[in-house]
């Protein structure tokens, strides 16, 4: 039995390294989605946020800011990563306290 206590410890340890350094990466991420407005013919690149229960647009260009779009896109890709690693810190957690010690 304490081996299988071990072995929890262990991929709680883990897991709980990768969350910290998951969350590190997506506070320097940028948040929100870029949109594309056509006025008068051309196309303007806007920032889209929440903040606070507003959405606010910020002018980024005419030019299509591409590395802010892979920046967006890695952290909305990190988030899905740190929800799995959320669900599986729950189920170390359920499983550590159906064992009798």
């Amino acid at each position: 039995m304490s081996v299988l206590k071990g072995i929890l410890s262990e991929s709680q340890e883990y897991y709980l390294n990768i969350k910290d350094k998951i969350s590190r990466k997506l506070s320097v991420l940028p948040k929100g989605s870029v949109k594309e407005r056509n006025i008068a013919g051309k196309k303007y690149y806007y920032l889209q946020q929440r903040v606070s229960n507003k959405i606010v647009h910020k002018y980024l260009g005419k030019e299509k800011p591409e590395e802010l779009i892979k920046r967006i896109h890695l952290r909305k890709s990190m988030q899905n990563e740190l929800k799995k690693i959320e669900e599986a810190l729950k189920m170390l957690k359920r499983s550590r306290g159906r064992s009798r010690g």
